[in-house]
């Protein structure tokens, strides 16, 4: 499964990509206001820290709108996603980039019917909100599991993009519901190297090397 990176930190995505286990990133006009900076500005930095995939969202709420500044975002980089709201404009926006060859992120999706008309409409990614459905009361990774089924059984080529990831035990549970990726906060993604019984062995390995007087080099 391929691990997203939900943030516009560029100094936070520079010493976490050097881990080498960053797929890509994916921003919302929520994030990028927290930023303080220019939007374009903002996606370029970051298109050129990452190789893989930069889902940068539009505006606008009507079709017209979402193609001017869908191309507009496109235009920046080759790894840009252009992303877009679950609504009937934004698929058929969707499905008009289809036809142009530009990468789309469906986002804001929150049933297995929703997730098969952007399939449908040729999304390449399908950003289900597993931690805002669990929120509301549902259980966010049946929808997850779902949308694996419906998306196999039909052999669409859409990627089921786990969003709304609030634990390391979301990142595990989306994995074992066939994922394709998840987009995960730069907490959650630190979070994944962590376990008090790998740290207190490592404590005690160090503790007993120390005492042989050695040194490997």
């Amino acid at each position: 499964m391929q691990l997203f990176l939900d943030t516009t930190d560029v100094s936070v995505l520079k010493d976490l990509t050097a881990t080498g286990l960053v797929d890509g990133v994916t921003t919302n006009p929520t994030l990028i206001a927290k930023s303080g900076r220019p939007m374009l500005e903002v996606i370029a930095e970051i298109c050129s820290l990452v190789e893989g995939p930069v889902s940068a969202e539009v505006a606008a709420t009507e079709v017209e709108g979402m193609l001017k500044e869908g191309a507009k975002l496109a235009a920046i980089a080759p790894n840009v996603v252009v992303k877009l709201p679950l609504t009937r404009a934004g698929l058929i926006a969707t499905a008009e980039f289809a036809v142009q060859g530009i990468q789309t992120n469906v986002t804001l999706c929150f049933t297995a019917a929703q997730a098969l008309l952007a399939a449908k409409a040729g999304a390449t990614y399908i950003s289900p909100f597993v931690g805002r459905l669990d929120d509301y009361g549902a259980t966010g990774m049946d929808l997850i599991a779902e949308i694996r089924a419906i998306y196999d059984n039909y052999e669409f080529d859409t990627e089921i993009l786990a969003a709304s990831i609030r634990t390391p035990t979301h990142v595990t549970q989306a994995a074992l519901a066939g994922a394709d990726c998840a987009t995960i906060p730069p907490t959650v993604f630190l979070d994944l190297f962590k376990h008090p019984l790998t740290e207190k062995g490592l404590d005690q390995f160090m503790k007993d090397w120390a005492q042989t007087g050695q040194s490997i080099l």
